[in-house]
């Protein structure tokens, strides 16, 4: 990119920017349009609602392990392939949905789509790293988040209306349109030329590159700090987003009989968490990441005990109070490994990620073993279990990055 002129160049950037952020809207609409379809998709394969909570668990956990496999496999060939191949491949798969027969078929396909998922969120902060100034790097990575908790909200929106509205068929024919469309936006803007990772510029040793992928994630893992904060982002995510899929069979029963669209429409609560996130850089360097941490715990265990109160105000409250300290925490994760990773940071925060979506893919059945015991106040008993580990979680945290601070006095 050094040969192009100031005003192209900017122009290439500014292309990459959006075409990296429409395609993480198209990511994870596709993602979470199904949570906002819960109740519509145990009724059409004649499952439980606890059971259907499980089409998001699965997608949740092939993503969090493909992540490492991108980030390796872009390493090697380069990062515009791996993003459109797999979106394409994504548009695809959702033909396979329209003619799902059964369940099992269902969670199949979700298996599948996992895998193709994991792509955009594992190269793209990468790609931006390489291929932008430093300028518009700054302002990709907050179009970006920002790009994430729209898609998000948008996909788990969409879903309930399909799910008020359409048949199964016609829902998942819509999805394969919208999502044909994001993808042939998203390969009409990713500008062709790409600077190459410096890996694949020179002949490669790939006995010693895959020894040196090893040792780059162990190096991490068996950083003690690193560990905790993988294990408090996993927690924090593990609760509050199988929160939002139990939650929609509560309100949905009486005393509430909410239509499922009006049951998705708890998920705008998410917009708290995403103004705690865009105020979260500016308080983590205020006043440090482990304050947050304790900060946003309180906010999770006060805004989950207040949905046990038997109000739709209680509990929307309770959503937006625990959003926000989600978000906070999460935020406070991702700034704390991007800074402690003075080596291999990309595979850095491909483990933390992989352990944050690992935490949502088994959040679903812990959960779920509550929902079957007492229903809600079941799930607020596994969430405040949740919350205990995190709480120990981050005390250990805290008392390492003390003992840490001793020691160096000391010397």
């Amino acid at each position: 990119m050094t040969e192009f002129t100031p005003t192209l160049r900017s122009r290439a950037e500014t292309r990459l920017i959006w075409a990296l952020c429409l395609a993480s809207m198209v990511i994870y609409i596709n993602l979470y349009t199904l949570q906002g379809m819960l109740p519509s998709i145990a009724e059409h394969f004649d499952v439980s609602g606890a059971q259907a909570t499980l089409v998001l668990s699965v997608t949740s956990f092939t993503l969090a392990f493909s992540l490492l496999f991108y980030a390796l496999l872009s390493d090697r060939i380069g990062r515009l392939v791996p993003i459109v191949m797999s979106l394409w491949l994504l548009a695809a798969s959702n033909i396979l949905l329209v003619f799902a027969q059964s369940f099992d078929a269902l969670v199949w396909v979700r298996l599948l789509q996992g895998i193709l998922l994991a792509a955009v969120p594992a190269i793209s902060m990468a790609y931006f790293k390489e291929q932008l100034d430093p300028v518009f790097m700054l302002k990709a990575a907050a179009v970006y988040i920002m790009a994430n908790s729209i898609g998000g909200i948008a996909g788990r929106l969409l879903g309930g209306l399909m799910a008020q509205y359409l048949s199964w068929q016609s829902s998942m024919g819509l999805i394969f349109i919208v999502t044909l469309m994001g993808v042939a936006f998203v390969t009409y803007l990713l500008p062709r030329r790409e600077i190459k990772p410096s890996v694949i510029k020179e002949k490669i040793n790939w006995r010693r590159k895959a020894k040196q992928d090893f040792n780059g994630f162990m190096f991490h893992l068996s950083d003690t700090q690193m560990r905790l904060a993988y294990i408090i982002g996993g927690l924090a995510f593990m609760m509050m987003v199988n929160q939002f899929s139990f939650i929609q069979l509560h309100i949905m029963a009486e005393p509430y009989g909410l239509s499922r669209f009006q049951a998705t429409l708890i998920f705008l609560c998410y917009l708290s968490g995403t103004f705690a996130a865009w105020l979260s850089a500016k308080w983590i360097v205020r006043y440090g990441s482990m304050p947050l941490f304790r900060v946003a715990l309180c906010l999770m265990v006060a805004g989950t005990l207040l949905t046990l109160v038997d109000t739709l105000t209680a509990i929307v409250a309770g959503f937006l109070i625990t959003a926000c300290g989600f978000f906070l925490t999460h935020s406070c994760c991702n700034s704390f490994v991007a800074i402690r990773a003075t080596s291999h940071r990309a595979k850095a925060t491909s483990l933390y990620l992989c352990c944050y979506y690992l935490g949502a893919s088994l959040g679903g059945p812990y959960l779920m073993l509550f929902w079957h015991k007492a229903e809600w106040n079941g799930v607020v008993v596994g969430s405040m279990s949740l919350l205990v580990l995190l709480l120990v979680t981050i005390w250990r945290l805290g008392k390492h990055q003390k003992q840490v601070i001793d020691v160096s006095k000391a010397d």
